[in-house]
């Protein structure tokens, strides 16, 4: 049978229940933790406000339709009423009163912007701008949350309430975890819900009560309690980590941590962060007093301020400003922000200015010192000015210059001040099928140094060293069918010639200068220092060709690169000295056998003797963002005296559809020892989630005299529990990126 349609131009047959709607602001963020659906079995309810009619008008469909007396509408047989904010279906349906009040019956189904709702009756009144639902089962909506009520009642004064009402974010008949109160209301204008007489259970088991309880009802950050960490390691035993969310203002808000160790005591953790049209920052702040483990029960902190802001049309201000209490305290304790090897915490003030061919940079770089660390210098200030000109139609002008003042950590060491100045006069020539480059450089620099009494430092050194370079590069394709058809191969050959003069740099100090590790891309750097307190000369040609295997979407699928110098006058710059007539050879391969397997090597081989200087090869095979395994291995033949030979396996596989496992496990070949191991077994729902961790790794912790023990080993074990939908939800992959290593892809194709 045809449905008839009614159009009823009234603003008061169903009352406006934008005070739901309120709860979510226009402008607020996406959940970033928005559940994964890879274990339901429901989709979450979607609703388009594209069906729902304009403001103040109302349309009616139905099979049948009897109109009494004209105050008396009834209506059966697959009614649909539509409104400016909801849509009503049911089986049959009564209008009284010209409207005033709606009575629904029968199969009745409500949906609006927030939620669906299946009912026995729906009862509307307009006058009083009330909506009740009687025996009903409810779905949000965009959200796999979902429950039952005795009764809901909607009322644009007080707002929603439900009673005798449960929720859980688990699919309906498989209700792992679920919440039941005897009300649950939503007020008008606010983004909180309250729960009265609160039960949570899992497994329909009762766990605990809450007389009342208040929960979000929107996206928007709300202040309230974060899901604590329950952690346990022989450096703090049992760890409990409860944080606090306070949202102060739309640009402000503060995470408070109490942190409570069984070996240590009660720490606080504290992160403020703000937000504003022209700047953005935070500052964080550790204090544990009265550390039970240490003898002496001494206070510990941490601290850190990070701002980033616009001061002043392309005037930028960064701040990193950081400091700690002790050398042991990231070994000890943790950080977020460093790792337990480091031995430096670097602070920075800069001010920085850009335009299109000026750039200007201001800064102070600071750092605290960890144990019984080498000596380091401290630039303060150090100000470099780049500007950049062409010069014609093939020609271009650059200046670099450079201010810096070096001071040490020691009194007794030598301190500098820097100047600086390197004009650079280039003709670069490029085409799609290769590039020509130019280039000739002066190099003019001034130490003024003080303190180097008994030193072959000088006070006043006056440097000045001339710069010319040419570089080449040709690239060529063609349409191969090597690894699958449709494919395109390039071979890229580049050839740099490179003239440095030479002048005796034995009385200039080491203040931001070390020997850089060399790549393929390095050999054509031109220069094997850091910094400007050592510019080695030089009188080399250097070789390399990269060849690239492409798909026919442009994907690498192959890249072999191979480099090496060609030294035609031996070095004379002492730090800098080769005996050899050329470099190592150095090469880079990276793989993609196919949309599964990966592989990635470098290496640098000194051809006169055949040895291996560096290198490092990983190869991961993954079969999707769950399941991978890789192995790795890194070798360095002298590292600040040290040789690195370590390998490395780590792994990520589902056991069943909600149990997934990961690992990870480093070893020292070089001292026949672990370094790390790590593992982890999660199980998953769409609804909850429980992670297991364990993990044992070397202490570096530092002694009294400040050298960092190279034996000791702390474990640990983490167990964290996570109710998605009152919290945050978990993933099997974040738990790859704890530990010292972490979890690195082997390859860098595009």
């Amino acid at each position: 049978m045809k449905k008839t349609c009614a159009m009823l131009v009234s603003a008061t047959l169903l009352p406006t229940v934008a005070f739901a709607q309120e709860t979510t602001a226009s402008n607020s963020k996406p959940d970033s933790d928005a559940v994964p659906l890879a274990f339901c079995s429901v989709e979450p309810v979607t609703f388009s406000s594209q069906a729902l009619m304009p403001k103040g008008h109302v349309k009616v469909e139905a099979n049948r339709t009897e109109i009494i007396q004209d105050t008396v509408a009834l209506f059966s047989g697959n009614v649909d009423i539509t409104s400016d904010t909801a849509v009503i279906s049911a089986s049959q349906a009564q209008v009284n009163g010209s409207g005033r009040d709606l009575i629904a019956k029968g199969d009745v189904t409500y949906q609006d912007a927030q939620l669906k709702v299946e009912s026995d009756v729906v009862t509307l009144r307009s006058e009083e701008e009330r909506l009740e639902m009687q025996n009903t089962r409810y779905q949000l909506t965009g959200f796999v949350g979902q429950g039952s009520a005795k009764d809901i009642v909607l009322d644009t004064d007080t707002g929603i309430v439900l009673k005798e009402v449960s929720f859980t974010t688990c699919p309906e008949g498989d209700e792992d975890w679920l919440i039941r109160a005897s009300e649950i209301s939503l007020e008008k204008g606010t983004v909180w819900g309250q729960a009265k007489h609160t039960r949570f259970y899992i497994a329909d088991v009762p766990v605990f009560y809450l007389p009342y309880f208040a929960f979000p009802v929107s996206n928007e950050r709300q202040t309230g309690l974060l899901f604590p960490e329950l952690t346990s390691s022989s450096r703090t035993g049992v760890d409990y980590t409860q944080p606090f969310y306070w949202n102060i203002a739309p640009n402000y808000d503060m995470t408070i941590s109490p942190r409570l160790m069984s070996l240590r005591g009660l720490q606080l953790n504290t992160e403020f962060r703000y937000l504003t049209a022209r700047s953005q920052g935070k500052a964080y702040v550790e204090y544990l007093p009265s550390d039970s483990d240490i003898t002496g029960n001494p206070d510990r902190y941490f601290y850190r301020f990070e701002h980033q802001g616009l001061i002043a049309d392309n005037w930028l201000l960064n701040v990193d400003f950081n400091g700690l209490s002790d050398d042991n305290y990231l070994v000890d304790l943790g950080s977020d922000y460093y790792s337990r090897a480091d031995t430096h915490l670097y602070r920075s003030v800069g001010l920085s200015y850009y335009s299109p061919n000026l750039s200007v940079n201001m800064h102070i770089k600071d750092f605290e010192v960890l144990g019984d660390t080498a000596d380091s210098y401290r630039s303060v200030p150090e100000i470099k000015v780049n500007y950049t000109k062409p010069l014609g139609e093939y020609f271009e002008f650059n200046l670099d210059s450079e201010v810096a003042h070096f001071d040490n950590t020691l009194d007794t060491a030598p301190t500098a001040t820097r100047f600086h100045v390197a004009p650079t006069l280039a003709m670069p020539l490029r085409a799609a099928w290769g590039e020509f480059v130019a280039e000739t450089t002066l190099f003019q620099t001034v130490y003024q140094q003080d303190n180097v009494e008994g030193t072959d430092l000088k006070e006043d050194v006056e440097r000045t060293l001339g710069q010319a370079r040419l570089y080449g590069a040709l690239y060529f394709e063609r349409d191969t069918s090597w690894f699958s058809d449709d494919m395109s191969m390039t071979l890229e050959p580049k050839v740099q010639y490179l003239y440095t003069s030479y002048e005796d740099q034995t009385a200039i100090g080491f203040y931001d200068s070390t020997p850089l590790l060399t790549d393929v891309e390095g050999l054509f750097r031109g220069q094997e220092f850091t910094g400007l307190d050592r510019i080695s000369d030089n009188n080399q040609i250097t070789l390399g060709a990269t060849t690239r295997m492409l798909d026919k979407n442009n994907r690498e699928q192959f890249v072999l690169s191979v480099g090496q110098i060609f030294y035609l006058e031996d070095n004379e710059v002492v730090a800098a000295t080769k005996n050899q007539d050329r470099s190592a050879l150095a090469a880079e391969v990276d793989w993609r056998f196919n949309n599964n397997w990966f592989f990635h090597s470098d290496v640098q081989v000194t051809t006169d003797t055949d040895k291996v200087d560096l290198s490092s090869v990983g190869i991961e095979y993954r079969k999707d963002d769950s399941r991978f395994i890789q192995l790795s291995h890194r070798y360095v033949r002298d590292l600040s005296g040290e040789t690195i030979d370590q390998i490395g396996i780590s792994a990520s596989w589902p056991i069943s559809e909600n149990w997934q496992w990961v690992g990870r496990t480093y070893r020292d070949l070089e001292r026949n020892r672990s370094v790390e191991t790590y593992a982890g077994i999660q199980y998953e729902s769409c609804c909850w989630a429980v992670r297991l961790v364990a993990q044992r790794s070397l202490n570096n912790r530092y002694n009294d005299s400040g050298q960092q023990t190279t034996d000791d080993f702390d474990s640990g074990i983490s167990l964290q529990f996570i109710f998605k939908g009152i919290g945050s939800s978990g993933t099997q992959r974040s738990m790859l990126q704890d530990g010292m290593f972490g979890y690195r892809q082997p390859y860098s194709l595009n």
